[in-house]
């Protein structure tokens, strides 16, 4: 099977949230059961990050899009990497999606517009004269108008597509239509239109051969109204044709604290005085003081989202029964503020870095007794995959990838309510078992042996990909 696997932005070179990581993954993983080729786009750090590209094709402007090229290139493990190359849209600084101070970029639709539709040429094998996909996978909204390009130049190509995080979409004003060569026919309640504006993700949900989500609990809430973000409708529709699967994501090797080059005392299960030396160092790198109690851990997008308001509003408490709270991430300057504003008052207790680097979360995960993610939803999640790996105990909301990876009191902590009592409440059992060590000891041993292997994704995947085609 020939896999074009099309990602707006993938860890090998460029990370925003956990799609990055999957994109890395997951071709990886599928490497065993098909000829998986991925496309991005041209981001600075894509260009600098593969040495050995060459100009595949040129494509002509379409409608409003400008022309661009298509270079094809490969990492040192040899996964083959199409990047579109358009230094107009995509050689910009910032993150993929927009400028530094977080604002996002104004011609995004032109932007990931023009990357779906290089991505269906590239599919139709008008760009590559030596390469054509059997089959398209489509990650997200900024991918979401393949299988709509697709089939407005009536090309019989299926495509899956996966949806990350529902809550994401892509919508812009109903002018886009023409300069984006999207059909006006398409602008209907059964096509692109979402209330009188361009949905770019429901291109993806109507005209994808099959959609896929990221844990089964996560397929089934987005059918209701409380999680279907206004689109439950549609995918409940697919849903009653057998056409909505969860496939749950998974963690790659590196996630193994016997063999982690990042941590400061690599440990297995059972090795609790060398995981106390990496717990000693985080403490130190991020000035907090000697402690015997529990350390808790926020390793998260700073959004609504993930529930850091309620973090925020149980820190003092946390603190109060002695506690330490060390955080890094991202997001909202609201939260953000918040939190370093928590810092100031108990610096020694609260340790806040404004940022994102993998070698300190690994050594958060490794270090910290608790990961907190009180997500109001999450489709899957990876923290709490990493925190058990590295015998973490997650405490999280019962919802999504969440309720598939954690096991209440075996593995970590559920709480079923969206709430300050509720999140409390599992503060209280978690503050418990870190008092009682044999149990302690007997939940971390069963977090380490968790298996979250690509493996079992991978194959799920290639059956589905073998179906549809």
């Amino acid at each position: 099977m020939r896999i074009l696997f099309a990602t707006p932005e993938v860890s090998d070179f460029i990370q925003v949230g956990g799609l990055a990581a999957v994109s890395a993954a997951l071709p990886r993983a599928l490497r065993d059961f098909a000829d998986v080729r991925v496309i991005i786009p041209g981001y600075p750090a894509v260009l600098r990050g593969l040495s050995d590209l060459k100009t595949v094709g040129r494509c002509q402007p379409f409608a409003a899009l400008p022309a661009f090229e298509i270079n094809l290139g490969h990492t040192v493990d040899g996964l083959t990497y199409y990047v579109v190359r358009c230094p107009e849209l995509y050689e910009r600084d910032g993150t993929p999606y927009g400028d530094s101070r977080g604002a996002d970029w104004s011609d995004n639709n032109v932007r990931f517009a023009t990357f779906s539709y290089a991505a269906a040429q590239l599919a139709m094998g008008l760009v590559d004269k030596e390469w054509a996909a059997d089959l398209v996978h489509a990650n997200d909204w900024q991918c979401a108008l393949i299988p709509g390009y697709l089939e407005w130049h009536y090309a019989h190509i299926p495509t899956v597509f996966t949806i990350h995080n529902l809550a994401y979409q892509g919508v812009f004003d109903r002018s886009s239509l023409a300069p984006l060569g999207i059909p006006e026919a398409s602008f209907n309640i059964d096509g692109v239109e979402f209330y009188n504006r361009l949905s770019f993700i429901k291109a993806g949900l109507v005209y994808a051969s099959h959609l896929t989500t990221v844990s089964q609990t996560y397929a089934r809430e987005i059918t209701t109204a409380e999680f279907g973000c206004g689109l439950e409708g549609v995918l409940q529709q697919r849903a009653n044709r057998n056409q909505l699967s969860g496939i749950l994501n998974g963690i790659d090797e590196t996630w193994d604290p016997r063999t982690c080059s990042s941590l400061l005392q690599p440990f297995g299960a059972g090795d609790w005085a060398e995981r106390a030396l990496n717990a000693d160092d985080v403490r130190d790198q991020f000035g907090l003081a000697v402690s015997r109690g529990p350390l808790f851990a926020l390793v998260a997008r700073l959004v609504h989202q993930k529930g850091v308001d309620l973090v925020i509003e149980s820190a003092q408490a946390i603190v109060d029964a002695g506690g330490q709270i060390v955080v890094t991430g991202k997001g909202e300057p609201r939260f953000e503020e918040a939190l370093l504003e928590a810092q100031t008052r108990s610096p020694r207790s609260i340790a806040v870095k404004i940022g994102f680097d993998d070698v300190e979360a690994r050594k958060i995960f490794a270090g910290s007794d608790f990961t907190l993610m009180p997500s109001r939803f999450e489709p899957c999640g990876l923290s709490q995959m990493y925190a058990q790996r590295f015998g973490s105990l997650p405490i999280g909301h019962r919802t999504g990838g969440l309720a598939e990876t954690i096991v209440d009191g075996e593995t970590g902590f559920l709480f079923d309510h969206v709430s300050a009592p509720g999140f409390l409440g599992s503060l209280c059992r978690a503050f418990s078992t870190f008092g009682m060590k044999d149990r302690l000891d007997h939940m971390r041993r069963a977090a380490m042996a968790q298996a979250f292997s690509w493996n079992q994704s991978a194959k799920s995947y290639a059956a589905l990909y073998r179906s549809s085609i």
